[in-house]
């Protein structure tokens, strides 16, 4: 007999792994952080475990993968509302975002962490200022993340350099943290907020650590003119003229895109996190996603900062994803439901560099399971597990999460941390700073 330390027995799998569709009658045993057995109850091996949870009525997925966000921004979460980007910005983003302190951003992210788990994102990509506060709150609540410190020249070129020089310390220190749940990148935030100079210094920084890059591109047409008149170059094509774009680039939004921008963006596999809802709160515009996916290239799915969305439930992403892919194509077969599944969990993956080891459930994997409690009014009846997933569950739908082996909530209880504590805290937190 086999030792496990979870035996999940009695559910339906997603196990998201391009062979089987759906296993029904499953079982998912764990040891330590890996996955030891998926598949069939009645073909597993005899196991007994530490820790047995009762799946029925449950279906197992890959823990959501969260391509791009701001996660402290949960403070702001209700202040900057029905404005364009460019005011929302510079009349009360970035100005508030003068006043954060330290600890400001771990209570945010630890917020931001929670919000996570109680939805059954198990992994999200950050970028952000003072990004070791948010390993800290990663460390804590036990959440794997990939974080990119923010790098903003905006024609300062001492301050560019001296972000960079940060960005690398913080990629030097915390690559790996966390028991290996922390994988750092580099976040120069834009091509309209860094030179080309600091774009090339930051690729060459990025290359030597080989570590990826996370960068804001093309998110709206406001911006995308000023690089034209600028450098005469779009956005795409000035990255590509410095050698910037490797397949280790994560371009989050992507909307204003020429053809020969996405042409060039599959040549170099240039991944790209498509963030729907906050795309249409500031009236962005909506990317073609169909058509980035048809040249091969991979895309996954972001909430975005909590002030530009308002909250970090993949599972509304998802389906905003479907359905306004669907106006964009005027075609309603365009994004079927199993492939958004596909972008929230194995595409998430591979846009982060982590599909060796989480996006889907085998044998080997890292252990990050969400268990969605189908016994509800609005998930009733079951005829296509990946419809109700995307078209018709929420966050809130999530009963179980496992992320390296370790249960961070069994039964909608968070297990890792105090959830009272935290939102009082944050409150707290955001309340003061908006009085300084």
């Amino acid at each position: 007999m086999q030792e496990a330390d979870i035996l999940i027995h009695n559910c339906t799998i997603l196990p998201m792994n391009g062979k089987d569709a759906i296993i029904e009658n499953g079982l998912i045993a764990t040891k330590k952080d890996k996955i030891l057995y998926v598949g069939r109850e009645t073909k597993a091996p005899k196991t007994k475990a530490a820790i047995t949870i009762d799946g029925r009525g449950k279906v197992a997925t890959p823990g959501l993968i969260n391509c791009h966000t701001h996660l402290p921004m949960t403070l702001f979460r209700g202040i900057a509302e029905d404005q364009p980007l460019t005011t929302w910005l510079t009349q009360t983003i970035w100005p508030l975002e003068a006043k954060l302190t330290p600890n400001d951003i771990y209570q945010g992210a630890l917020l931001g962490c929670l919000e996570n788990i109680k939805n059954g994102t198990t992994t999200f990509a950050d970028m952000y200022f003072h990004e070791e506060k948010i390993a800290k709150a990663v460390e804590k609540a036990g959440l794997r993340a990939v974080l990119a410190p923010g790098i903003i020249e905006a024609e300062n070129r001492e301050k560019g350099e001296r972000m960079l020089k940060e960005s690398v310390e913080f990629a030097q220190k915390y690559n790996g943290y966390a028991d290996g749940r922390v994988t750092a990148q580099l976040g120069p935030h834009a091509v309209y907020t860094c030179s080309p100079q600091l774009l090339t210094q930051t690729r060459e920084e990025a290359s030597k650590l080989g570590i990826g890059m996370h960068i804001h591109v093309a998110e709206s047409k406001q911006m995308a003119k000023l690089v034209k008149k600028r450098y005469g170059l779009t956005e795409i094509e000035l990255l590509e003229s410095i050698n910037f774009l490797k397949s280790n680039v994560l371009a989050a939004h992507c909307i204003y895109l020429t053809e020969k921008e996405m042409r060039i963006m599959a040549k170099q596999n240039v991944k790209v996190s498509y963030n729907p809802t906050a795309n249409m709160k500031i009236a962005s515009g909506t990317p073609k996603i169909k058509t980035l996916i048809d040249l091969g290239i991979t895309v996954g799915i972001g909430t975005d900062g909590p002030a530009s969305n308002n909250n970090l439930d993949m599972f509304k992403e998802m389906k905003t994803a479907a359905l306004l892919q669907k106006i964009r194509y005027m075609n309603p077969t365009v994004l079927q439901a199993q492939q958004v599944l596909e972008m929230a969990t194995t595409d998430g993956a591979k846009s982060l560099g982590l599909e060796k080891t989480v996006g889907s459930l085998e044998v080997g994997k890292k252990a990050d399971i969400i268990l969605i409690d189908f016994r509800k009014p609005h998930l009733t009846p079951v005829h296509d597990p990946y419809a109700n997933i995307v078209y018709s569950a929420r966050g809130s739908d999530v009963d179980t999460v496992i992320v390296d082996g370790k249960l961070l909530m069994e039964g909608r209880k968070v297990k890792t941390l105090d959830e009272e504590e935290v939102m009082q805290k944050a409150q707290q937190t955001a309340s003061e700073l908006l009085t300084r």
